[in-house]
């Protein structure tokens, strides 16, 4: 199968409301359309994951982003565009508590990742718009660097996957931007402090 009529069957999937598995700037991840709760709560069980640990919404870009949740403009909306895409999770205010079946035990927050991707993941992701997402492994084991490094459990759990290479293996930084000051949850990917200093610089603590 070539790797056009593979993106084409991943997001035919996305697109049905099924799980699919697929590249991502860090690692593989376990992948279904973001505006179905009945589709978020399929990926929750396959992965063996509690659904009150938040799951983050992964857009093409940040003005699709906004267009998903239009409430993230001001400070949010800056934090954002500094520092995405890239391979951070922002967790961000949600006061219109949009896509509830992703916030866990956090009604009033949104986890959203803007990924800088290149080759297939960029292609389904562009058409597809915005999934949520999550590492393609089951619950504490270790984070896919590859396709075969997927468990057979979720593999067998998807209607479509697509393979993208060696990945970086690392999954994304994780920041809280909803308190006075941005705080990082979990270091990833990119360097948390960096990340802090970069919004720091623009002065973006102060906005409203």
């Amino acid at each position: 199968m070539s790797e056009s009529e593979s993106v084409g069957r991943v997001v035919a999937a996305l697109r049905a409301g099924e799980l699919v598995v697929m590249p991502t700037d860090t690692v593989y991840g376990l992948a279904a359309s973001a505006s179905s709760e009945a589709a978020a709560r399929r990926l929750y069980r396959l992965k063996g994951r509690d659904e009150v640990q938040p799951t983050a919404l992964v857009a093409a870009s940040v003005d699709l982003l906004l267009a998903c949740v239009p409430e993230l403009r001001g400070r949010a909306e800056a934090i954002a565009r500094t520092l995405l895409p890239g391979p951070y999770t922002l967790v961000l205010p949600n006061p219109a508590r949009r896509f509830g079946w992703l916030s866990g035990n956090r009604p009033d927050t949104v986890g959203v990742r803007v990924p800088l991707l290149a080759g297939p993941g960029r292609d389904v992701l562009e058409q597809v718009g915005a999934i949520v997402a999550t590492s393609a492994n089951l619950v504490g084991g270790p984070d896919p660097r590859r396709l075969a490094d997927v468990p057979e459990e979720i593999l067998s759990g998807v209607t479509a996957f697509l393979d993208g290479g060696e990945l970086p293996g690392i999954p994304s930084t994780v920041i809280d931007c909803t308190g006075a000051e941005p705080v990082v949850l979990r270091e990833g990917a990119a360097n948390g402090a960096d990340a802090l200093a970069r919004v720091a610089a623009h002065r973006i603590l102060t906005r409203k």
